[in-house]
């Protein structure tokens, strides 16, 4: 088996990161080779899209979670560089407004499911109703269980009609994630990504790991795995990560759809 399926959580079992090493880097030994295997990920994601665009039967939702400096943007940015813009579409949930706040948790979440023959991906999901309410303590124990169940009902309703759903979960450790907050703080360039409350989270760091390591348990699936991606190397998560893409779409075997009419009789004048 690829090493990259051994990150897959297809059950719902208790899970601790401290077992998933955030260095690993699986059989590359080198980022020139992993770039390598990246480019003919890129190359074969296109072709994949193109037919999942013009199948129009199913759509793939990719969500993107982790620590605030996981390479959530990275990630977009390095694998589908190459996509048809048209096929696809990003969606970065931050903190609910009003509006959003007088409708359930999911709502704002239902209206951005891409739709048949489209890649939607998530920058931030769903999950953070399970995460940063649940680390600044504004869920009790029972809402927190009563929007797990809200989360799997609705993954299943989107799995029923014809979404392919992967959870992608960045693991980078408190180390690198401290080199990645101070980078930023170093570089005009990167000064926009610069929050304060980025910085004031860290002192959360071990009850988001627990909250994230309840997420996977009660919420990973054979139809929407989790996969703890190792991020410390961002090379090796941008090529881990477009390999799970391209094996997906690829299993799904679509065609392109016959013509409705005789391309034979058709002629340009």
């Amino acid at each position: 088996m690829n090493k990259i399926y051994s990150y897959q959580l297809a059950g719902k079992n208790k899970v601790s990161l401290s077992d998933y090493d955030p260095d690993d880097t699986g059989k590359f030994h080198s980022k020139a080779q992993a770039l390598r295997d990246l480019a003919k990920h890129q190359e074969k994601l296109f072709e994949l899209q193109e037919l999942l665009y013009a199948d129009a039967s199913r759509a793939l939702l990719v969500v993107l979670q982790g620590m605030d400096a996981a390479g959530k943007d990275g990630t977009i940015r390095h694998i589908f560089t190459g996509v048809n813009p048209q096929g696809c579409q990003v969606t970065s949930f931050k903190v609910p407004s009003p509006e959003e706040l007088q409708h359930d948790f999911l709502w704002r979440v239902h209206r951005a499911v891409p739709a048949r023959g489209m890649i939607g991906i998530f920058n931030r999901s769903h999950y953070e109703d399970v995460l940063v309410v649940r680390v600044h303590q504004n869920l009790s124990r029972k809402e927190l269980a009563n929007r797990f169940d809200e989360i799997n009902a609705f993954e299943e309703m989107l799995v029923r009609n014809g979404v392919i759903i992967l959870k992608f979960f960045l693991h980078i450790s408190q180390e690198e994630q401290k080199t990645r907050l101070e980078s930023r703080l170093h570089q005009r360039t990167k000064y926009w990504k610069v929050s304060p409350s980025d910085l004031a989270e860290r002192q959360y760091w071990d009850d988001y790991l627990e909250a994230y390591e309840d997420v996977f348990r009660y919420s990973s699936s054979k139809d929407a795995p989790w996969y703890i991606i190792p991020a410390n190397k961002k090379w090796y998560r941008n090529v881990a990560i477009s390999q799970i893409l391209v094996d997906a779409l690829a299993a799904l075997k679509l065609k392109y759809p016959k013509p409705k009419f005789k391309i034979a009789r058709l002629k340009v004048e």
